[in-house]
């Protein structure tokens, strides 16, 4: 059964799926949708983005489901090597929401030369997070 219209998909694994609902759906203002699972199903979350979705399911339940996984989560902490790249609008609020939440800040808003308003930052499970939002192209103002 597939759980997104996506012809690709990640499973990125996370600890509570309500803190990774409130930082995507919540600060970043993204397309998550929470799972309608059937009794006894696990939860999960569902961003698609056309091609491609990003699936977020709890770590314990990956365990539960594949229990030979286990120990790899203790050698590999989750969001290492991985980098996660998405468009935003609002990139200033969004960046001070952030701030306040206390999340780790990798490097602040800038501008960059070549056109976008960018910063990195850490999810709350640690995936490395860039975000970027092109800057507006002001009209000249005519004789």
């Amino acid at each position: 059964m597939k759980i997104h219209r996506a012809r690709h998909s990640l499973q990125l694994a996370v600890s509570q799926l309500s803190v990774t609902e409130a930082f995507y759906a919540g600060i970043l203002e993204l397309p998550v949708q929470r799972s309608f699972t059937s009794q006894g199903a696990p939860d999960y979350l569902v961003m698609d983005m056309d091609d491609l979705a990003l699936i977020f399911v709890e770590e314990d339940d990956v365990i539960r489901s594949h229990p030979m996984l286990e120990p790899r989560f203790s050698m590999f902490p989750r969001g290492i090597g991985m980098t996660l790249h998405f468009r935003v609008t609002d990139i200033e609020d969004i960046s001070e929401a952030i701030v306040d939440e206390g999340l780790e800040v990798l490097y602040p808003l800038e501008v960059k030369p070549y056109g976008i308003k960018e910063m990195w930052c850490f999810d709350p499970d640690g995936y490395l997070v860039v975000l970027d939002e092109p800057v507006e192209k002001r009209k000249k103002a005519g004789p």
